[in-house]
């Protein structure tokens, strides 16, 4: 019965990881994708071929979204870290 209690208890703290991790990655792809999809229709346009080019505002724009969004995923983290220690008792129980 114990072990019941302790695999919802892994389950729940897995799936908190799991979104957690998608919460913190998501907005950084996002803005990635969005930049690289509008320098390749420039490119395109424009026929010009440079690497630099493709490279140089996806650093930049995914800089500013760990900057603007960095202090949600700290907070996030910072959740997740607590959850994770008051599950420390029933994942012990379990075994």
């Amino acid at each position: 019965m114990r072990t019941i209690g302790a695999m919802e208890a892994f389950d729940a703290l897995v799936r908190d990881g799991l979104f957690t991790t998608a919460l913190i990655a998501l907005p950084m792809l996002a803005v990635s994708a969005i930049v690289g999809t509008a320098v390749a229709v420039v490119q395109a346009a424009t026929q010009v071929q440079e690497q630099t080019l493709t490279l140089l505002p996806k650093v930049i724009a995914v800089g500013l979204t760990v900057a603007i969004f960095g202090s949600l995923g700290m907070h996030a983290l910072a959740g997740l870290f607590d959850r994770a220690l008051a599950a420390i008792p029933a994942l012990v129980a379990g075994s």
